[in-house]
């Protein structure tokens, strides 16, 4: 799995039909070559074949298992999600849906179906910057009425919960 944005990384599509560049974060490919007299590493990400140096390495991570928060805008054939107890904060209605919704075929959850059933339930939205306007409020008090805060939109509602498997 590709970790940095690099626009600078020139591909060609399987085919030798396209060339083109970049390869961004989140991106998921196979190594399909390693050339050990130059280093050379070449990746597949879906159809478009990228050469990697050695110094470029550091970019690619193994993508056997990645966190809800990287597999986002991401969409895979089958999502295996393991459900477990965790910080309250992430036990929410959100974290659920974003990390079912990257699932194109299959979905799987594996774990504690008690979880899941609070996870639906709790459609608690976590603010990244909770009480960031009360404290900038009794910092410069004279700048509260130019203050304009944040709507928030709510996330899709989920199905009802089925048993796991």
């Amino acid at each position: 799995m590709q970790v940095k944005n690099n626009y600078d990384v020139i591909w060609a599509s399987t085919d030798g039909k396209e060339v083109g560049m970049g390869i961004f974060n989140g991106d998921i490919g196979q190594i399909t070559a390693i050339d050990p007299s130059s280093g050379l590493v070449t990746v597949d990400f879906e159809g478009h074949l990228a050469q990697y140096t050695p110094d470029m390495m550091t970019q690619l991570e193994p993508a056997y298992a990645m966190t809800v928060h990287k597999s986002q805008g991401s969409e895979y054939r089958a999502v295996i999600l393991s459900v477990v107890e965790a910080a309250p904060m992430l036990l929410t209605r959100g974290v659920l849906y974003t990390a079912m919704t990257p699932a194109r075929e299959l979905l799987i959850l594996v774990g504690d179906d008690q979880v899941v059933a609070r996870m639906a339930a709790n459609d608690r939205q976590r603010g990244g910057t909770a009480g960031c306007g009360a404290r900038l409020s009794r910092a410069a008090p004279e700048q509260e009425e130019n203050h304009v805060s944040a709507q928030t939109t709510s996330e899709p509602a989920l199905p009802t919960p089925m048993p796991l498997l």
